[in-house]
């Protein structure tokens, strides 16, 4: 089986300890995105749409990056640290898989805390190469 680390495309923030995607065969693992752009700046603080919009952007990228795609995620995990974003992240996730033409399926969890005190969300990705 193919095995393939996918650290720090251009376009997303550079990771320290883990790599962006990891791919194996025909399958993308992409790690938990945040609202940070390119730069490492956090985007949207205390905004969890623009946190969403953010982190679907750096998914994009990433996908791109690895050979996929949004029209080929199957399966996303949502973690928030509050009940109250959960219309802002269905917002967003409807605007951006809008031209799909699907949802993938989704796993949702509130949590206490992410790595950052500002992150308000986290979304990680499965999705399907070539």
């Amino acid at each position: 089986m193919e095995f393939e680390i996918i650290q720090n495309p251009a376009g997303v923030h550079a990771t320290k300890g883990y790599a962006h995607a990891a791919r194996m065969g025909d399958i993308l693992f992409v790690s938990g995105q945040v609202a940070q752009n390119a730069q490492g700046e956090i985007v949207g603080r205390g905004d969890p749409e623009a946190q969403v919009e953010q982190i679907f952007k750096n998914m994009q990228v990433v996908l791109a990056a690895s050979g996929s795609s949004l029209e080929r995620v199957g399966k996303i995990n949502i973690l928030s640290t509050s009940m109250d974003y959960l219309p802002a992240i269905r917002a967003v996730r409807d605007r951006v898989f809008a031209p799909v033409g699907h949802v993938p399926a989704s796993t949702l969890a509130i949590i206490s805390s992410l790595a950052h005190p500002d992150y308000l969300v986290e979304i990680e990705a499965i999705a399907a190469i070539g």
